[in-house]
């Protein structure tokens, strides 16, 4: 991390650090982080996030776009982040070096890199960019970024694997806690599931690579959903 709060200002948000290690999450409350308070608390020590169903039609949630929870206490450049998971339905994912657009009806709206992960099969582990590039890297994928001709479509050159898709899928327990961890360097980003990794890309996008921004937690918009983090430890490369 590049950009911190005064110590003051930590101490009054139970934020802390020590040996390097910046604690994101107090276990207690959501002291630190803004969102729709409608929409996410804490329950049995995790960050929870929950969509409930619309009224007018049941299958969906009542949320028409995606939101976030986001951390306010400070912004990540090169760190490693590793937290738990566990999500009933639906699309979520963690955004780093992400930043604020103009809030919608249903809270903040994130751009930026997302660590994405789901209730389905497909996308668990996968590099996607909230409102920009789009996806970056398919789990399994190891891949170089480069800018496309019209600056905003990124050429996506793929260079190999770091795993087989399925049996990363296959190791993921459904609707029980698995482990993330998130490890961005430069414009180096690396993403693990259960000790897996996921995906390896290089950014050379400059011009759209975001190298310092937020970090935030995603509920998608879709169906009824519940998503719960916990166990965060956030810590800043040297």
């Amino acid at each position: 991390m590049k950009s911190f709060l005064s110590l003051a200002v930590f101490a009054s948000l139970y934020v802390t650090a020590f040996a390097g290690e910046i604690e994101v999450f107090n276990g207690k409350d959501l002291t630190g982080w803004e969102g729709n308070k409608d929409l996410w608390s804490v329950k049995d020590g995790a960050i929870t996030g929950i969509t409930p169903p619309d009224p007018a039609d049941p299958k969906k949630g009542i949320i028409k776009h995606n939101t976030f929870l986001v951390w306010k206490a400070g912004k990540v450049s090169d760190f490693e982040l590793t937290f738990q998971y566990r999500i009933e339905k639906g699309n979520s994912g963690v955004q780093y070096r992400s930043k604020e657009l103009t809030p919608g009806a249903f809270g903040p709206i994130i751009s930026g890199y997302q660590a994405d992960f789901e209730a389905g099969n497909t996308y668990s582990g996968i590099l996607y960019e909230e409102r920009g590039r789009g996806i970056l890297a398919l789990r399994g994928e190891k891949n170089t970024i480069k800018p496309g001709a019209d600056g905003k479509k990124p050429v996506v050159e793929k260079n190999g694997s770091v795993g087989d898709s399925a049996a990363i899928q296959a190791a993921i327990k459904k609707e029980d806690w698995n482990d993330y961890k998130i490890i961005a360097k430069g414009n180096h980003v690396q993403h693990f599931i259960n000790g897996m990794q996921t995906i390896d890309v290089i950014d050379e996008d400059a011009a759209n690579a975001p190298k310092e921004g937020l970090l935030a937690l995603q509920i998608h918009q879709g169906p009824p959903m519940i998503v719960q983090f916990k166990n965060f430890k956030l810590v800043e490369s040297k």
